[in-house]
C-alpha cells in the first residue's frame, strides 16, 4: 500500500460520516427520494415490487459530478 491508498481510505471514511450526518439530521426531509416520476412501484396483496429507476439515475449523475470534482482536487 502507498500513501495514495491511505488518502482514498480517509476520504471515503469522511464521506461515509458526512452521509450519515445528513441522513441523521435531514432524513425526514429526504422523503422524496424513491418517489420521483419514473420510479416503478407495484403493490398487490402478497406482492411488492419497487424499482427506483429515476432516483438511481439522479443519484448516479450527482455522484459522477462529485467524483470528478474530488478527483480534480486530489491530483
Amino acid at each position: 500500500m502507498n500513501s495514495q491508498t491511505g488518502k482514498f481510505i480517509i476520504f471515503f471514511g469522511i464521506l461515509i460520516v458526512i452521509i450519515g450526518l445528513i441522513i441523521y439530521f435531514f432524513g425526514s426531509k429526504l422523503g422524496w427520494i424513491g418517489k420521483l416520476p419514473g420510479d416503478i412501484r407495484v403493490e398487490k396483496e402478497n406482492f411488492k415490487f419497487y424499482a427506483p429507476i429515476t432516483s438511481m439515475i439522479l443519484l448516479s449523475i450527482v455522484g459522477s459530478i462529485l467524483w470528478r470534482l474530488i478527483a480534480r482536487f486530489l491530483n
